[in-house]
C-alpha cells in the first residue's frame, strides 16, 4: 500500500480535540488515510516538502450551487433583491442542458479546489432540458473532489403563486420517484465514501407543504440527509408568515426539517427561540456570507449559533449571487461580518478556520473529515505562507485567514494529488474554462 509524508511543514493545524498546533510538523498517509501525524515521521514512499508551509485538514463547503457558475455577473441580477434575481435568472437557467450542468460543475468544483475545498455539497433544484444529478457527480468524479450532491426539487409555478417560471417545475410524484433513483444510484453511506446524496425541495416558496414532508419522510427511511434553504432574508420571513402563518423555524419543524440529519442554508433572519430549537434538535447551518452580503440580506447570527451550540458551517453558494467560489475567502469574510457586528472580539481566524473545515465536515455528517488526526481520511491542504501575502506576518495560522493566500498550494483528497503547485492535475482547466465560455456566449446570444 503506498505512502505518502507531508514533511516538514512550519505549522501542522491539526483541528483535534485540542486544537493542536505542531511545529515543523509531518502528516502520513497509507491508503487514503492519515496514519501518523507528528515530527520527525519516515516513509519508504513518495515525500511532499512543506516547508515554508501551513497544512490545515481540507476546506468543507457545505452550500452551493454549482450550476450558476455559467450565470456570473449577469446584468439584471447584478443589483437585485433575492426575489428579483431569481426572476432574472430562471429564464436563462431554462435553457442549460446535461453539457451545461457537467461544465459549469468541472468549473465550480475546480475552483474551490484551488481554494483548499476537499468536500463540497451542491443543492441542485432544476433539471431542465434532460439534465439530471448525475451530470454533476461525473464532474465531481473527474475533479477528484469528495461530493455530497442533493437532488434539490421545485414544484409549484407561477401559475401556482410560486416565482419560478412553470418550465422549471416537476410534479412531486416525479421528484420522489427520481430522489429514489438517485439515492439507489449513488449514495455510499460507508466511511470514506467520495459520494453521499441528500434530498434537498429548494426553498418554502418552491415547494408544497407535502413535498416538503414526504422528502422527510423519504430521507429517513433511506438513511440520507437534508437540506433546503431558509430565513435567508426579510422577504423570506414575511413570505413565511403570510403563505404558513409562522416563522420558517416553526415551519421546518413542523414538516420533520429539524434534527442531526437536516442542514439549512443562510438561517440570516433566525431569532431567538429558532436558535435555540436548532441548538436542541442538532440541526445544521450553512453560512454563506459573501451571498448575504451580495444579496443584501443581512449578517447571520453566527456568534449566536455557536455560542449555543449550533453546527455551523460555510458555504460559497451560488456563482450567480456571490460571484466567487474561493472557501478561503469565505472564512474571512464570515470573520469580518461577525466582528462589524459583534465587535472586534467576536470572532477570531483560528475560529473562522475551524468553522471552515471541522465545522463543516460535522453539519455534512462527516466523522471521517475535518481534522487531521490518526484514522481520519487523507483530505488536507497544503498553503505556501512564504509569498508576499504572509510577508511581515507573526503568525502564519492566523495570516491564513487574514493575509491569504487566497491559493492552495497542494490539495490532497482520500490521499490522491488534485492540486499540486497551485495548479488542477486531474483536468485540464484551460479547455474546461474554454468550454465553460463557448456555453456561457451561447447563453448570453
Amino acid at each position: 500500500m503506498s505512502e505518502i509524508l507531508i514533511r516538514n511543514a512550519d505549522v501542522v493545524v491539526t483541528m483535534d480535540a485540542g486544537r493542536a498546533e505542531i511545529a515543523r510538523g509531518d502528516v502520513l498517509i497509507r491508503g487514503g488515510v492519515i496514519v501518523a501525524v507528528g515530527q520527525g515521521l519516515a516513509t519508504t514512499g513518495a515525500v511532499v516538502e512543506a516547508a515554508g508551509c501551513v497544512v490545515t485538514p481540507g476546506l468543507v463547503n457545505t452550500h452551493h450551487h454549482l450550476y450558476q457558475t455559467l450565470t456570473r455577473a449577469v446584468p439584471g441580477g447584478q443589483d437585485a433583491l433575492l426575489f428579483g434575481w431569481l426572476k432574472t435568472l430562471y429564464p436563462i437557467w431554462s435553457r442549460f442542458g446535461p453539457e451545461e450542468m457537467f461544465v459549469s460543475a468541472q468549473v465550480g468544483l475546480a475552483e474551490l479546489a484551488l481554494s483548499g475545498c476537499t468536500l463540497t455539497s451542491d443543492h441542485l433544484y432544476l433539471f431542465p432540458n434532460g439534465a439530471r444529478l448525475d451530470d454533476t457527480i461525473a464532474a465531481a468524479r473527474e475533479v477528484g473532489l469528495r461530493f455530497h450532491p442533493t437532488r434539490g426539487a421545485m414544484s409549484i409555478g407561477e401559475s401556482d403563486g410560486g416565482l419560478p417560471p412553470d418550465s422549471l417545475v416537476e410534479r412531486e410524484t416525479l421528484i420522489l420517484e427520481d430522489c429514489i433513483r438517485v439515492v439507489d444510484a449513488h449514495h455510499d453511506a460507508g466511511e470514506g465514501a467520495m459520494v453521499r446524496v441528500g434530498l434537498a425541495p429548494c426553498s418554502p416558496f418552491s415547494v408544497s407543504r407535502d413535498l416538503m414532508r414526504e422528502a422527510a419522510l423519504l430521507a429517513r427511511d433511506k438513511g440520507v440527509m437534508l437540506h433546503t434553504h431558509l430565513a435567508e432574508n426579510d422577504e423570506d420571513i414575511a413570505y413565511s408568515l403570510a403563505k404558513f402563518g409562522c416563522r420558517p423555524g416553526q415551519y421546518a419543524e413542523d414538516l420533520g426539517w429539524t434534527g442531526a440529519d437536516v442542514w439549512h442554508a443562510h438561517c440570516v433572519k433566525l431569532d431567538a427561540g429558532e436558535i435555540d430549537l436548532f441548538a436542541r434538535s442538532g440541526t445544521g447551518v450553512a453560512h454563506c456570507p459573501c451571498s448575504n452580503c451580495r444579496l443584501g440580506s443581512g449578517i447571520a447570527p453566527v456568534r449566536a449559533l455557536r455560542d449555543a451550540g449550533v453546527k455551523v458551517g460555510l458555504g460559497v453558494d451560488g456563482s450567480a449571487s456571490n460571484d466567487a467560489g474561493n472557501l478561503l475567502l469565505e472564512a474571512r469574510q464570515a470573520l469580518l461580518l461577525q466582528r462589524v457586528s459583534r465587535g472586534a472580539d467576536a470572532m477570531s481566524a483560528r475560529e473562522a478556520l475551524e468553522v471552515a473545515t471541522l465545522g463543516g465536515a460535522r453539519v455534512l455528517g462527516r466523522g471521517d473529515c475535518g481534522s487531521l488526526e490518526v484514522g481520519k481520511r487523507a483530505d488536507l491542504a497544503i498553503w505556501d505562507v512564504s509569498g508576499i501575502e504572509g510577508a511581515g506576518s507573526w503568525d502564519p495560522v492566523a495570516s491564513l485567514i487574514l493575509c491569504g493566500p487566497a491559493r492552495v498550494r497542494d490539495l490532497f483528497v482520500e490521499g490522491r494529488a488534485v492540486v499540486r503547485g497551485g495548479q488542477m492535475v486531474t483536468i485540464d482547466l484551460a479547455a474546461v474554462i474554454a468550454r465553460q465560455n463557448r456555453l456561457a456566449a451561447r447563453l448570453a446570444g
